[in-house]
């Protein structure tokens, strides 16, 4: 096939591939093996799913209600890119035959729009607003596999992982603020067979590209942003034009961001060399070589910015400050330059590591807890694990792993492997 995105070659008789993919579904559910004619695509999305336990008869669970949706919808980034997607694809979600639906990084919708009859048809498979439907908790699917593959992606009939949804056949093109490159979520059509055609595919990465478009056209075009977070090099966008930094000027510009009145020298050696023996004209030769880079934005006698610089950073702590801690966990891609040995750096990353594992920590939220526990920054995280614990049910399929995990590490650490109050599911 030329297009690996695409569900169906010209020429294939769909009811045929129907057939032939349910047969190789499963197979795999009975013995995790994937036979041609499935696609690559959708046989690494069946097994990201199968490894995250997604159930293939369950429910998308529904994580945002009342309130609570209706505000973290009027404050993320693609409502303002909602007139865009009623614009190119509202004919289609009123057609009788299709729904138009949006959904954040994580993978929950946030908008479900289309005929009231198609509406209730996909409400029996929990196709509705404040539901996740990334691979973890809906198997493949169209939006959810965008999301995790980074692409426009179709999934037909019998290619989702969840025997309710294979009834439908979806295609979903991924979102992103072309300023930072930072996922904003995915745009979905859903509907019947006949979706399996290029158009579709077409359709909503067209779609997509317009949104993002429009997104960067609704911002000031003489904002500065420094991304940082998840990133070894940072980027800066300035009047539209995105340079990536070299990991030492990164160092240097996050550090000025959090020293809007300034730094001498002296001060800025400190940050980023510690008590390392660094002769005074290499740290002038960094910053001479940044300053051609930049411009104007560094000024000296001290070092600073000449004009506000908004970071990832800062946002992240506005959630926290406003105690809003589940959109700052949800979207946390990353520690700030992960790499960076930098004193200065590393005491940034580490204050914020402690907020938001407060914060995390407080939620008790099982799937919170396994994402931070699945990352280079929480695999080893023993308070993380302990809590993971207690949150899940014992007869959970995810339990006694957690509770193996967590014994491990206590051993690691010296303590008791047996944690306080809890049993193997066979004990209980």
């Amino acid at each position: 096939m030329g297009n690996p995105w695409l569900a169906l070659e010209a020429g294939a008789d769909p009811a045929e591939r129907i057939r032939a993919v349910r047969r190789s579904h499963e197979a795999f559910l009975a013995g995790g093996t994937v036979a041609p004619p499935v696609r690559q695509v959708v046989a690494d999305s069946w097994r990201r799913s199968a490894r995250a336990l997604a159930a293939p008869d369950g429910l998308a669970p529904v994580e945002l209600h009342g309130t609570a949706l209706r505000d973290y919808r009027e404050a993320h980034p693609l409502a303002r890119a909602m007139p865009v997607f009623r614009e190119l694809l509202g004919s289609i979600a009123q057609d009788g035959a299709h729904l138009l639906a949006v959904c954040d990084p994580q993978g929950r919708l946030l908008w479900v729009e289309g005929h009231p009859g198609v509406l209730r048809r996909a409400e029996r498979m929990n196709f509705v607003v404040g539901a996740r439907w990334d691979e973890r908790h809906a198997g493949t699917n169209a939006p959810g596999t965008a999301l995790a593959a980074g692409h426009a992606v179709q999934i037909f009939a019998t290619e989702h992982y969840n025997r309710r949804v294979q009834p439908w056949t979806c295609a979903a093109a991924p979102l992103h603020d072309l300023r930072t490159g930072r996922l904003l979520g995915a745009v979905d059509i859903t509907g019947g067979d006949h979706l399996a055609g290029p158009h579709s595919l077409a359709l909503v990465r067209a779609t997509a590209r317009a949104a993002e478009a429009h997104l960067a056209a609704d911002l000031p075009c003489s904002g500065t942003s420094l991304t940082c977070l998840g990133r070894d090099e940072a980027l800066l966008v300035r009047a539209g034009e995105r340079l990536r930094l070299s990991r030492r000027h990164s160092e240097i510009m996050v550090l000025l961001t959090r020293h809007p009145a300034g730094l001498t020298g002296d001060q800025l050696a400190v940050l980023l060399y510690g008590e390392r023996d660094v002769r005074p004209v290499t740290l002038r030769a960094e910053l001479s070589r940044l300053r051609q880079l930049t411009g104007p934005l560094l000024a000296s006698r001290p070092y600073r910015l000449t004009t506000p610089v908004g970071t990832d950073l800062d946002a992240l702590e506005r959630d926290l400050a406003a105690h809003r801690p589940l959109p700052a966990l949800d979207t946390y891609p990353g520690p700030p330059l992960p790499s960076s040995e930098a004193p200065g750096i590393r005491r940034l990353r580490t204050g914020l590591e402690d907020r938001l594992r407060r914060a995390l920590l407080a939620t008790g939220d099982p799937d919170r807890l396994r994402a931070w526990s699945r990352t280079p920054w929480g695999e080893h995280d023993l308070e993380v694990w302990e809590a993971l614990v207690a949150a899940l049910p014992v007869r959970s399929p995810a339990y006694a792993a957690a509770l193996a995990t967590a014994g491990r590490l206590r051993s690691a650490y010296g303590l008791p492997a047996a944690l306080p109050g809890r049993a193997s599911p066979a004990a209980r």
